[in-house]
């Protein structure tokens, strides 16, 4: 499947998954590979701690918009702005849209958001999601990718509008959970792509999640995103004094036994990673995405590029969506 045509078949992507899987990373590469394939992108983060700025090499950014990368380049790439958005925020930009400019400084002064919050749980997160259902109908930028929050955090995030829907039936609220609700649902509109390590913890959390969003919440699930695998190395399995030798090498004392011990680890982690890269295809009935282990401590932009081109390299791999 071509990348442009992968990433336009829905105008938002939401980016969820368990805290520590490289969420937020794969948020980058996705808005890169989006914005390699030609499409303007804007990463929406909505946690305030993503680390998006620097994997761009880019001062941290709030709730106005920024290029985190300027389009062009050698590769001809789109532009690929960012913002951050928080319930303040996004409760003044509403009530600012609708006359109430003055209102909107007195609420947060008194903290009547936070009395808002306490009688209608959920409010925080639809005031969020009304505000990136705005910037997804707005066209303004080919694709919206969102950073979601942590796995046990998107449900509840993702599943505010159905209950606010559910506890209030009439009013200005209940017409944005409705509106956030209809975005959600809307595979032409939205899709969430969820994000793993192909260790059994993260697995499990990521099968449970995607019956939640699908069941609880009515969300169309993009391929699976399995971060962090370890290329596969042949020859692991042989003497390290011998393949020295066809080389013309000679090892030192105890070099041996150090290359035997991580040939061992590094044939472990393949098979374990195998196994639960098995385990997830039987237990999730979707594509996956499988992007590599990066060995280095401080991810940039060149790293960005590289997660970006496996990520296309995989797209490229999929059956081509039908033509609507």
């Amino acid at each position: 499947m071509d990348p442009a045509q992968f990433f336009t078949a829905s105008r938002l992507l939401i980016v969820a998954g368990k805290g520590g899987v490289g969420k937020s990373t794969v948020s980058a590469a996705v808005a890169r590979c989006a914005a390699l394939a030609g499409l303007s992108t804007l990463i929406v983060e909505v946690e305030g701690k993503s680390g998006l700025s620097t994997l761009f090499g880019r001062p941290p950014f709030g709730y106005q918009e920024v290029v985190l990368s300027p389009g062009g380049g050698p590769r001809g790439a789109a532009d690929i702005r960012a913002r951050a958005l928080t319930p303040d925020d996004a409760l003044l930009d509403y009530l600012a849209d609708h006359g109430l400019n003055r209102l909107s400084r007195r609420l947060l002064a008194t903290g009547a958001l936070d009395v808002m919050a306490t009688a209608a749980p959920g409010i925080r997160d639809i005031l969020v999601l009304g505000k990136v259902k705005q910037l997804e109908r707005s066209g303004e930028a080919d694709l919206v990718v969102l950073d979601a929050p942590a796995a046990g955090h998107a449900i509840s995030f993702l599943r505010s509008s159905r209950g606010l829907l559910d506890a209030v039936r009439s009013g200005p609220i209940a017409t944005q959970a409705s509106e956030v609700l209809e975005m959600l649902t809307d595979p032409a509109r939205c899709q969430v792509m969820l994000v793993t390590l192909p260790e059994e913890t993260p697995v499990n959390e990521l099968v449970d999640t995607a019956f939640s969003l699908e069941d609880e919440v009515g969300v169309h699930l993009a391929p699976v995103v399995v971060n962090a695998l370890y290329p596969a190395r042949p020859g692991l399995d042989r003497d390290p004094v011998e393949a020295a030798a066809e080389v013309g090498a000679v090892l030192h004392p105890g070099e041996a036994e150090g290359l035997q011990a991580a040939a061992r680890f590094r044939a472990e982690r393949t098979a374990l990673q195998d196994e639960q890269l098995a385990r997830l295809a039987a237990a999730l009935p979707l594509p996956q995405l499988r992007l590599p282990f990066l060995f280095s401590t401080d991810l940039g932009s060149t790293d960005v590029d590289t997660l970006a081109d496996a990520l296309a390299a995989g797209i490229a791999d999929l059956t081509p969506l039908p033509s609507r």
